[in-house]
Formats: C-alpha cells, structure tokens, sequence
C-alpha cells in the first residue's frame, strides 16, 4: 500500500534546514549559504522510496521581520506547519533556545501535530553537549522523537527519515516517482543565481537583491536564458557588478556551472542589473518579484 505525508523542516535561519533537505534528496534542489535568511519561498522537496513519498516543505528561517520580504518570510514557515502532516523542528548542537523555538512549541501544543527534533551540526561538538540540548528540549515538550543528525555529514539522516515514515497515511502519492521538485524551471533558475550572489558577495547587498528570469529557451543542445538582478542602490549596482565586470562574471560562471549540472545540457546565461530602491519594504513589488502567499 502506498503511503505519502506533507513534513514541515522549521527552524531559525542558518540551522542546516535547506542542507538537511538536499542531503535527503541526494540533489540540491534548495540554495545553501553561510548567510541567514536564505531560503524565502516555501521549497518542497519530494523522495519517493519504495512505497512511501514524503513531501518536505523546506521554509525560511522563522526570525523577526524588518519589512515586507521579511514579512512574507515568516508567513511562508507559519502556513507550512499548518500545512503538514509533522514537523521536524531543526535546532543546533550547543544553542540556547530561543523565541522561534518556543514559538514552534506552542504551535504544537495547540496542534498537537507529531514532531521530530533534530539537532543538527552534531558534528561540530562532544556527545556531552548533544545530551545537554536533548535533555534542554525534553523539558520543554514531549517531541515524538529526538535524532542527534549532521545534515552536512549525511550522519544520522536515515534515522529521521524512519522516524518521519511513520507520520505518512496511505494514500496515492501526490507527484511522480522520478521527480524530487515541484519548482518550475525558471524559479530553479532564479535561486542559483541568488546563491552565487550570496556566495561571491559580502554583508547586507545579497539580502537587497532578487533575480527574475525573464527568458527561458530550451533548444535541442542548449538552454539560453536571460535574467535581471534587482538591487536596491545604485552603489549596490556597481559592487555587483564589479571592477571591469569581474564579480558579475564569476557570479554567472558559478551559476552556469550548476544550471548545467542540474539541466544536463550546455547553458548560455546572460546576467543583467538594476536598481529597484527598496523592493523589499513595499508587499506589491516583493510580490511581482515571485514571493507571493499561495
């Protein structure tokens, strides 16, 4: 009998929630930076095994919200709990608890929705500190189960996924076998691109910036797509694109580079920037660029 389920992966930003969901997946289908705040739409990641598919809702890091993409941010995590069948709160070895952990707390003890805790980074510290972040939350609430994980080790990953099955109910699965997205193709596009932004740029100008993809053609041995990164300042503009245009280049060359790992096929990206002042305080134009309530 098939068995299927929607999981909520929830956490403050910069806990491993976006690794931890391309480590599941064996692909990367969400974007990964040192830099909180990365991940701003709700992602869904889908691993079919045998008879099970679990659906994984990867969402931005719940955190306190300076404007309206921020707004957006916290709206997207708080409807995808609502949203699930479980939760897997992801917490980091060593940490205090902070309000979003007890916020997602009162959310389940309101819900009484099943959950995980997964202490993740366990890599990084003792077994000692590992038991003292265990013991810190057990008090706190009655969590289904409690998996010690390094996301980025792949340690301990299976582990949660058992413990996950065991929130799916037998149903159809919801998607195919053969895919692990339901991203389309162009917002795939977009994210990289962020990501390499993220990557080869420092401070707050990567968090000022979004990526529309406004040309998408798909030709027998290439795909040629055109997109334009918007920025808030005209200073901002000129850090982007760098001293004779180096730092847009290697943007586009890294990003390239995945697009063409992920696509399978040759990819010609032409990059463009522009200065939106302050798209993120105002809800319509962090709506045009793609962040929108479903």
């Amino acid at each position: 009998m098939k068995k299927t389920g929607f999981i909520a992966i929830v956490g403050r930003p910069n806990v491993g929630k976006s690794t931890l969901l391309n480590t599941i997946l064996g692909e990367k289908v969400a974007i990964v930076s040192s830099k909180p705040q990365t991940t701003r739409n709700r992602i869904i990641g889908i691993h079919t095994k045998g008879e099970s598919q679990f659906v994984f809702l990867d969402t931005p890091g719940i955190h306190k919200p300076k404007n309206s993409l921020g707004d957006f941010m916290v709206k997207t995590a708080n409807s995808s709990m609502h949203d699930s069948d479980a939760v897997v709160l992801v917490v980091e070895a060593g940490h205090d608890v902070t309000n979003v952990e007890y916020g997602v707390i009162d959310y389940l003890k309101k819900s009484e929705a099943p959950s995980i805790l997964a202490i993740n980074k366990t890599d990084l510290v003792t077994k000692e500190v590992i038991a003292e972040t265990i013991s810190k939350y057990a008090e706190l609430y009655n969590f289904n189960s409690f998996v010690p994980i390094s996301a980025k080790k792949n340690t301990m990953v299976d582990v949660l996924l058992y413990e996950c099955e065991k929130f799916l109910k037998e149903s159809d699965w919801f998607f195919p076998d053969d895919i692990v997205t339901d991203q389309p193709e162009r917002q795939i596009v977009a994210e990289v691109i962020r990501e390499k932004i993220l990557r080869t740029l420092d401070k707050e100008i990567p968090h000022g910036t979004a990526v529309v993809v406004e040309e998408f053609k798909e030709q027998e041995t290439i795909i040629r797509i055109r997109a334009e990164i918007f920025c808030e300042k005209a200073s901002h503009k000129g850090i982007i694109i760098g001293h004779n245009g180096e730092a847009l280049k290697r943007i586009g060359t890294y990003a390239r580079q995945d697009l063409e790992r992920i696509f399978g096929i040759q990819v010609y990206l032409n990059l463009w920037v522009k200065v939106k002042e302050n798209w993120r305080e105002g809800s319509s134009t962090v709506s045009n660029f793609g962040y929108r309530e479903e």
